[in-house]
C-alpha cells in the first residue's frame, strides 16, 4: 500500500500536465451533480408519499371532529387532532410532527385540521439539506346546506288495520331521530308534521285567526232556542270548533284561482283563498309548522290516531304551505349563507275517497295532480310512500306525484315502512368534506 501510493504521488505533477486523460476526468466530475439531481429525486419522492400519508391522516381527522366540534373547548378539539393524527399517520421516519386544528361557523359549520413535518433526507444531505418540510389540510365542512321535511301523513281509517299506524309511528321516530342527529346548530334542520285525512287540524287554539272562513261552519253549528212558536238559531261560539280545515276554494266547487292546489298566502278579500271551518268528527291530529321541537313532535307522531276517511290533497297541499309559509304557518328566514334543500315526504294507505266538494276518486286525484306537478315546479323534493297490504296495484297517481322513480315506494307490508323511512333519512342526511 505504501508502495502503491509513493509511486501515485510521483506521478501527480505529470498528470496535472497531461492532456490526454481530460474526457474522463470530465465526465467523472460532470457525474455529481447528476446524482445529486437523482438523489434529491429519490428524497423528494419520499417525501411526497409521507404527505400523502399526512394528508390521509387529516381528512380522516377532519371527519371524525367533525362529530365532535360542537361540544367540546377549543384546547379539547386541539387535543382529540392531535390524538387522532398520531393514531392514524405511522411514518417513523417523519420527526416534529405539528397539528393543528380550529373549528368556525361562519356560512356554516367547518373543523379545518393543519398538519406539518420533517422528513431525513439520504442524498440531499451532501447539499446541505438534511431534512424536507411536507404540509397538508383538511376541512370537513356542514351546514352549508339545510334541511326542510314536511311529513303528511295518513292518519285515515284504514291505516288501523295489518299494524300499519303503529309502523308509521316507529318510522316517524327513527327519522326525526335521525334527522336530529344531523343537527350540529341550530336550524340546520326544521320539520313540519301534517297528518292528514279527508281535514287537515290546523289547532282549535287558533280559532279567532284570520285566515278561516267560518260561513259553512256557522251555518252547521248552530243553537237554537224555542220561543213560543219561534225558533232563534245562532252560530256556536268559534271556541267550540275542534280546528279541522277543507280544501281551499268556493263552496261548491274549485275556485278559479286553484287555491286548493297552490300556496297563495290566504287574504280576507278573497273567502275563496280562506280556509273554510268544518266541525268533523274523525278531526286528526292538530299539524305542526316547520319546528326542530322534536319532543313536541314525537309526542304529536305518538298521539295519531286512525279514523275518517282519505283526502291526500289536502295534506300535500298544506305540507307544501308549511314549507312556502302562509296563512296558519309561519317559515323561518332564509340565511342566504346557505343553500336549503325543501322535502315533502307523503305516506298513505288508500286511494282518494273523499274532499269538500267530490266523493270521485278521478275528481280528487285531478285535484292532487295539479298540486304535485306545482310542488314539483317550485323545486322542491317529493317522496310518496304506498303502503298497499291488501293488494291495491300501484297508484300512478302517487308514482306520477314522486319527483322521480327513485323517490317512490310501494310497499307491501307494514314493517317496511320503518326501512323505508330510514333509507329516506339516510338520503336526506347531509355532511360534505372538502380538501
Amino acid at each position: 500500500m505504501k508502495a502503491t501510493l509513493r509511486r501515485f504521488t510521483q506521478k501527480m505533477p505529470s498528470l496535472g500536465r497531461d492532456r490526454r486523460g481530460n474526457v474522463a476526468i470530465i465526465f467523472a466530475l460532470s457525474l455529481l451533480p447528476i446524482i445529486g439531481l437523482i438523489g434529491a429525486g429519490i428524497d423528494y419522492g419520499h417525501a411526497i408519499s409521507v404527505r400523502v400519508a399526512l394528508q390521509a391522516a387529516l381528512d380522516s381527522s377532519a371527519l371524525m371532529l367533525s362529530k365532535k366540534a360542537t361540544s367540546v373547548t377549543s384546547g379539547q378539539l386541539q387535543t382529540l387532532a392531535q390524538n387522532y393524527v398520531t393514531a392514524l399517520f405511522n411514518r417513523s421516519e417523519a420527526t416534529n410532527v405539528s397539528v393543528t386544528a380550529t373549528y368556525t361557523t361562519t356560512g356554516g359549520s367547518q373543523v379545518i385540521v393543519s398538519g406539518s413535518a420533517d422528513v431525513a433526507t439520504n442524498f440531499m444531505q451532501v447539499m446541505g439539506f438534511h431534512s424536507l418540510n411536507v404540509t397538508g389540510q383538511a376541512t370537513a365542512k356542514w351546514g352549508f346546506t339545510r334541511l326542510r321535511v314536511a311529513l303528511v301523513l295518513d292518519n285515515t281509517g284504514s291505516m288501523a288495520q295489518s299494524g300499519k299506524i303503529d309502523a308509521l309511528k316507529t318510522a316517524t321516530n327513527n327519522l326525526l331521530t335521525q334527522l336530529q342527529g344531523d343537527v350540529q346548530q341550530a336550524g340546520d334542520v326544521y320539520v313540519s308534521i301534517i297528518p292528514f285525512v279527508k281535514d287537515v287540524n290546523l289547532g282549535a287554539s287558533n280559532y279567532s285567526a284570520s285566515w278561516i272562513d267560518w260561513t259553512s261552519w256557522d251555518a252547521s253549528n248552530q243553537t237554537c232556542i224555542v220561543h213560543g212558536h219561534n225558533v232563534t238559531c245562532s252560530p256556536n261560539n268559534h271556541n267550540t270548533w275542534n280546528g279541522c280545515v277543507v280544501d281551499r276554494g268556493n263552496t261548491n266547487g274549485p275556485a278559479s284561482g286553484n287555491y286548493d292546489t297552490n300556496v297563495v298566502a290566504p287574504t280576507t278579500s278573497n273567502t275563496a283563498t280562506l280556509f273554510a271551518a268544518e266541525q268533523y268528527s274523525s278531526c286528526p291530529q292538530a299539524a305542526i309548522g316547520l319546528s326542530y321541537d322534536w319532543s313536541s313532535m314525537t309526542t304529536l307522531v305518538n298521539n295519531m290516531t286512525p279514523n275518517g276517511n282519505t283526502n291526500q290533497a289536502i295534506g300535500l297541499a298544506l305540507g307544501w304551505m308549511s314549507l312556502a309559509g302562509g296563512g296558519p304557518f309561519t317559515v323561518p328566514a332564509m340565511d342566504p349563507n346557505y343553500i336549503y334543500q325543501q322535502v315533502i315526504i307523503l305516506l298513505t294507505d288508500g286511494l282518494n275517497t273523499q274532499d269538500r266538494w267530490y266523493t270521485s276518486q278521478s275528481s280528487i286525484d285531478a285535484r292532487q295532480t295539479m298540486t304535485c306537478n306545482n310542488i314539483k315546479a317550485a323545486g322542491i323534493v317529493l317522496y310518496t310512500v304506498e303502503v298497499s297490504t291488501d293488494g291495491t296495484p300501484v297508484s300512478p297517481l302517487l308514482q306520477n306525484c314522486a319527483s322521480d322513480s327513485s323517490k317512490f315506494f310501494y310497499l307491501t307490508s307494514s314493517s317496511q315502512i320503518v326501512s323505508t323511512f330510514s333509507s329516506i333519512g339516510t338520503d336526506l342526511s347531509q355532511l360534505y368534506i372538502a380538501r
